[in-house]
């Protein structure tokens, strides 16, 4: 028998290559290799061709021609999950959402999909679970899953002639690297049959006008699984995050054609699934009797939602040669840089010391405006002196020690303002021109100058 032929595969780009190179030679990115099976086109004349369009070829036109007009959206009945999708679903479009493996990806799924279809026609389509285990789900979900139709089934031409047949307006796919197509030879979950599945799925979605959910495993890094041309392909991207060993769950957009990125959604898993949680802003702030020492709360912004985040800090005497610097929830080299400014700018030293930030509720915080609370906690700790009460801060600190501002400022203030923060210290240049009732505003443009203020109010 002759030895099947194998190639190289790229995880990243999908490039293929002859033989194993420790750098993929077209995106650059290192130990992205994976060998495959040499793909060969089977004759199965039920197999659709590997390579067409996703519409008909158009006209060139000018842009100036072309109407601009709003895409048509219809809500899932859930509304946390409507704010990550930019306000629902889009018909023709493409969604895929990742997340660890019992996180709550299919509950979610199949209450949004029992919502919709009191008013649309849905499919479920389950390649990693039996009908009877789904029915048992919306059993102890207490769904009306009565007009969702299921099947489970895995193999991609099946699944389009389904789709052909029962021409539904939504489908969910669970999951995308359990599909394979007879059209290729490799297994299922494999880069190739990943890429073309998927590929086919969207072709279908822009014809049809089928709104498609793919759901996708996720890598031990938390990455999609898969080639990286899967998040090219579909029109929006979704991550779902939380400790399995905790009741809230966050859904982050990562990409959305149709909406706005970086929208979190949160949710609190129940015996019933899934529920929306109107005020994320309590979960992320710790219930304090009294101020406790390395504890300052933040305002950040998700998407078009300003959210309240207690960031602390501890800060103890180092026993080891190397200090540690460890950080949950923020860039950890982001926490290097602000204690070499808090040393140069600020005269606060802690290279003896282990230095330990955590953002509570678990959520991550990406950008920069975490900077001032973070150095304000980690003074706090040094010092073994609480913060006032009701404070609040946000701005982002640079090399040179000045504090930017950061966007959407009035927002931020008005949600800490609801919320009963009295005192917030800001940018100068995030300084509101109307006075916002109850809060008193301390405008800052150096790190020093932060300091110094805050000496005055404790």
């Amino acid at each position: 028998m002759a030895k099947a032929k194998t190639n190289y595969t790229c995880t990243e780009c999908g490039a293929i290559a002859n033989k194993w190179t420790g750098q993929c030679t077209s995106c650059h990115q290192w130990n992205t290799m994976v060998e495959t099976l040499a793909e060969t086109v089977s004759n199965n004349r039920y197999s659709q061709p590997a390579h067409l369009s996703l519409a008909q070829t158009a006209p060139v036109l000018s842009l100036s021609d072309i109407d601009a007009i709003d895409v048509p959206r219809f809500g899932t009945g859930i509304e946390e999950f409507d704010r990550v999708l930019g306000g629902g679903l889009v018909a023709g479009g493409v969604v895929l959402i990742g997340g660890d493996p019992g996180i709550g990806k299919s509950t979610l799924l199949l209450q949004a999909l029992a919502n919709v279809s009191h008013l649309k026609k849905v499919l479920y389509v389950s390649g990693e679970e039996s009908g009877a285990q789904i029915a048992l789900r919306a059993k102890r979900l207490q769904v009306d899953a009565r007009d969702l139709k299921l099947q489970a089934e895995i193999q991609l031409e099946k699944i389009l002639g389904t789709l052909a047949d029962l021409k539904p307006e939504v489908a969910v796919i669970d999951s995308i690297q359990t599909v394979y197509s007879d059209a290729l030879s490799s297994a299922p979950g494999s880069v190739a049959q990943v890429r073309e599945c998927a590929a086919q799925l969207t072709r279908v979605a822009k014809q049809t006008g089928i709104t498609i959910i793919l759901v996708g495993h996720v890598t031990k890094e938390g990455a999609l699984a898969g080639p990286r041309v899967l998040e090219h392909i579909v029109d929006t991207v979704l991550y779902f995050e939380g400790d399995n060993h905790s009741s809230f769950r966050l859904v982050r957009a990562i990409k959305n054609r149709f909406g706005a990125v970086n929208e979190l959604g949160v949710f609190a898993m129940t015996e019933k699934g899934l529920k929306g949680v109107s005020n994320p802003s309590a979960l992320f702030l710790s219930q304090h009797d009294n101020q406790v020492p390395g504890s300052c709360v933040m305002v950040t912004q998700e998407g078009t939602r300003p959210l309240l985040v207690e960031i602390q800090a501890l800060v103890d005497a180092s026993h080891q040669p190397n200090a540690r610097r460890l950080s949950v929830g923020l860039e950890q080299n982001r926490l290097a840089m602000l204690l070499a400014v808090l040393h140069r700018h600020a005269g606060i030293a802690a290279f003896d010391q282990d230095v330990f930030i955590n953002a509570v509720g678990g959520v991550k915080i990406t950008e920069p405006a975490a900077d001032l609370a973070v150095l304000l906690a980690i003074n706090s700790s040094m010092r073994n002196k609480p913060l006032p009460r009701g404070f609040v801060v946000f701005g982002e600190v640079g090399l040179a020690g000045e504090i930017r501002p950061a966007p959407r400022g009035q927002e931020r203030l008005r949600e800490a303002a609801k919320l009963g923060f009295s005192t917030a210290m800001i940018p100068t240049s995030n300084a509101p021109k109307q006075p916002i009732e109850g809060m008193t505003i301390i405008g800052v443009d150096r790190i020093d100058d932060a300091f110094n203020k805050l000496r005055e109010i404790q």
